[in-house]
């Protein structure tokens, strides 16, 4: 089979892309960052595996193209796409084919609008530590498989099991019908609350063996009732004799101590999400500690980047309220101040989050803490650009807090390092731009 897949640097879509490689396929495709400077790397790494990439308006399918794959975010506008439509080429959405490939395998498919990507990552790292040769298809790179040379949110195994995260932020979780299914919480993030229940109540009925709630998350728990073959898992309640440093966490289940190497207190809860899955997939208690202790984490989230003359620099992906509150408590907790910032990505999600996000940044700030915003981060296409990141510094400015709008980074940059004292935290948060991961590393060496 040949596919082309259009907007292939995606996460989403550049998993999917390798893992058609991996079996065998025929791939290539084309994306507008492998213009700019920061799509190179992603670029090397498809090509380096066989996969042609082409500057996205550049290059149309080849008649002989069996699947041209889209996302949501590919408009029919694109060069790419109405070419195919012109020749006639089938046309594929990427959840559908994910879909078909969760079909042929033994699914477990992560869901939850924060901590999909490392629970995933975790679940994965279990598997494969424990012989199971499981394959995976992920939205963020793991450390591990990074460090051999690969984008790292794909893997090929020789297994039937597949870990994969199922994405509600463009209702196509509604599409996978996994054994196992996780729903780890349910907050605003994409769509409104009450878009969000349907799609998950949708995944809840879709799962063939197990299903896997969260008891914390309200919204989560609801959907529990009433299904017989529900495995709960209650992270501050069943995580005994936690302990938390810079350098990890850990913490007691059922008699048995599990020790992850890396930060942020709201990894237990996803641990635990992991371990719960890796029970029903009948790994002992044992095994998955001997596998979580060997965990390296994911690109980006919580990644501690440099420590130096008591201050500490993270990198984190938090993009919504719950996921930035978890990213700034967890750096409470370790520090005397955090000078957070953050980039908000896309104008109608900056929108949709805006009072929520306001509303709790103003309560989770600490007297000392500074919260920075520089200007929205546009990928292109259509967008209503009626809405700055300058009103979410000035209204929680007007509650009290120390917040500040420096529409662009570079001068944030170098003001930050600046005032930056002995244990404080900087706290690096921001999605979808892939030259994020480089800005920080910018601010290191100004450190």
């Amino acid at each position: 089979m040949l596919y082309f897949f259009i907007g292939i640097a995606g996460s989403g879509m550049s998993a999917i892309a390798q893992y058609l490689k991996g079996k065998g396929h025929d791939v290539c495709g084309s994306d507008r960052i492998f213009s700019k400077p920061e799509g190179q790397d992603t670029k090397q790494k498809l090509e380096k595996l066989g996969i042609a990439c082409h500057i996205q308006g550049e290059t149309l399918p080849s008649p002989q193209t069996d699947f041209v794959v889209i996302s949501t975010a590919i408009e029919d506008t694109v060069y790419e796409y109405a070419g195919a439509k012109k020749m006639g080429l089938k046309i594929i959405h990427r959840s559908d084919l994910l879909a078909e490939i969760c079909n042929q395998n033994y699914t477990i498919a992560v869901s939850g609008t924060s901590g999909k990507s490392t629970t995933t990552a975790m679940i994965y790292c279990i598997l494969e530590k424990n012989g199971m040769s499981p394959s995976l298809i992920s939205g963020a790179g793991l450390s591990e498989l990074q460090k051999q040379g690969l984008i790292g949110n794909a893997s090929v195994g020789k297994s039937s099991y597949l870990v994969i995260e199922a994405d509600e932020s463009d209702g196509t979780i509604t599409k996978y019908k996994p054994q196992v299914g996780i729903i780890l919480n349910i907050d605003k993030d994409h769509k409104e609350i009450s878009e969000l229940i349907p799609l998950f109540q949708t995944f809840k009925d879709n799962t063939q063996k197990a299903l896997i709630t969260n008891l914390d998350n309200n919204r989560s728990a609801a959907l529990s009732i009433g299904n017989d073959f529900s495995c709960k898992l209650v992270s501050n309640n069943q995580a005994v004799d936690l302990t938390e440093s810079i350098s990890g966490i850990s913490f007691y289940n059922k008699g048995t101590k599990f020790e992850i190497p890396i930060a942020g207190l709201y990894n237990v809860e996803n641990a635990m999400a992991a371990i719960t899955v890796a029970r029903v997939l009948g790994i002992t208690d044992k095994n998955i500690a001997f596998a979580l202790k060997q965990y390296q984490g994911i690109y980006r989230r919580f990644t501690i980047l440099k420590q130096k003359n008591g201050i500490t620099i993270i990198d984190d992906y938090a993009h919504n309220p719950a996921k930035i509150t978890a990213s700034i408590t967890s750096a409470q907790k370790l520090s005397k101040r955090v000078l957070a910032w953050f980039q908000p990505h896309g104008f109608a999600p900056s929108k949709l989050i805006k009072n929520e996000l306001i509303a709790t940044l103003t309560n989770i700030l600490r007297d000392d803490d500074q919260i920075f915003f520089s200007k929205i981060y546009y990928a292109g296409g259509t967008a209503d650009k009626t809405i700055s990141a300058q009103e979410f510094a000035h209204a929680i400015a007007l509650n009290g807090k120390k917040a500040f709008y420096i529409p662009e980074r570079d001068d944030f940059a170098k003001q930050i390092v600046k005032i930056a004292q002995s244990r404080d935290i900087i706290l690096l948060m921001g999605a979808r731009d892939p030259s994020l991961a480089d800005f920080a590393k910018d601010i290191c060496e100004l450190l």
